[in-house]
């Protein structure tokens, strides 16, 4: 199955896809989403390589991949080939079972911190 079709019914009879729970969890935007895909579809890529094939200025492509590798789903080398000036840094995905593995902890974690509510702690949502 195709995972950006894979959906989860919530109790309210709403679908959320795999980009909804992810912006959830860790807070991915769209644009940091279309990052991560082309990095694990197309391989390693530079800002300016995710620039072009994405069509997006390099400002986004900045802060999303910065928000990617603080997260842990993708990783900064430097380029071996750049000579002299600003280094220039090749951006890739982790590798996909590690990323899998990491996305599926996180969840579980969240499940259990909203399933481990006790009444008291319900109580406060009370008006007195």
């Amino acid at each position: 199955m195709e995972v950006q079709k894979l959906k989860a019914r919530l109790p309210s009879g709403r679908e959320v896809g795999l980009v909804e729970a992810l912006s959830f969890c860790y807070d991915i935007s769209d644009t940091d989403f279309q990052i991560l895909k082309a990095l694990i579809n197309l391989g390693p890529k530079t800002e300016d390589d995710l620039a072009s094939v994405l069509k997006l200025s390099k400002a986004s492509i900045n802060r999303s991949v910065n928000k990617l590798i603080s997260i842990g789903f993708v990783e900064r080398v430097k380029d071996q080939g750049s000579k002299g000036g600003r280094p220039r840094y090749i951006y890739k995905a982790v590798e996909a079972d590690f990323l899998a593995e990491k996305m599926s902890k996180d969840f579980e974690y969240c499940a259990k911190l909203f399933s481990g509510l006790t009444p008291g702690e319900l109580k406060s949502f009370q008006k007195t």
